[in-house]
């Protein structure tokens, strides 16, 4: 018995491939949000930032908003980094919200504040579609990248993980918005990032965990 024991172990260690050490969830996040930058600054350089820039960064709602937006995508992105780690507890999860309670706080405040004063004629067609296409120039590489650096943790708890992940990047394709549209989706765009992932768990679910391991 003791030799076929050997015998297997020594097959087993024969046939094993190399694991690869998965980098470190802080610097994964950190190129995830180096990403982020860069797809921001080229769409500004392509489209340009909105006419009244100057004049909203002395408004201090609006910086705040900015901030608490760009703070919730970064805390976001480490915790669904942190989160696809088997070792790693679920609390981490909890790590955005604070942020992600001040930024959507401050975007119910300003659709309360501006409804009385909401015209639907001075949303124009025009700029509602360079709006949707800038959304999906942002969301789409940034989601497309944060599901593989996540595609680990399908066996383990996928959605926690996920749902971090789409969190940061609605916060970083809002960011990118605020900066280059007058016109605030930022409804719209936690709408599509969390039912975009709500969808990629589903289909991951029903086809047995295969859409993020592929």
């Amino acid at each position: 018995m003791s030799r076929d024991t050997d015998n297997l172990i020594a097959a087993l260690v024969a046939d094993a491939a190399p694991v690869r050490r998965v980098p470190p969830p802080l610097l994964r996040a950190g190129l995830w949000l180096a990403l982020a930058a860069a797809i921001v600054a080229l769409l500004a350089l392509l489209h340009g930032t909105r006419g009244d820039l100057a004049a909203r960064l002395r408004d201090t709602a609006f910086c705040l908003s900015v901030a608490a937006a760009l703070l919730t995508g970064a805390l976001a992105s480490a915790s669904a980094m942190l989160l696809a780690l088997p070792d790693r507890s679920r609390w981490w999860l909890l790590l955005p919200l604070p942020a992600a309670a001040l930024w959507l706080g401050g975007i119910g405040y300003g659709c309360l504040a501006h409804w009385t004063a909401f015209d639907p004629g001075g949303v124009q067609l025009a700029e509602l579609l360079r709006c949707t296409a800038t959304l999906l120039a942002s969301s789409v590489p940034l989601s497309a990248l944060m599901f593989w650096l996540l595609r680990h943790a399908a066996r383990l708890r996928p959605g926690p993980a996920v749902l971090a992940g789409a969190l940061a990047v609605a916060a970083l394709t809002a960011t990118a918005l605020s900066l280059l549209h007058e016109f605030d989706a930022s409804l719209m765009i936690v709408a599509w990032n969390v039912g975009a992932a709500l969808l990629v768990l589903a289909v991951n679910g029903l086809v047995g965990q295969r859409v993020l391991r592929a």
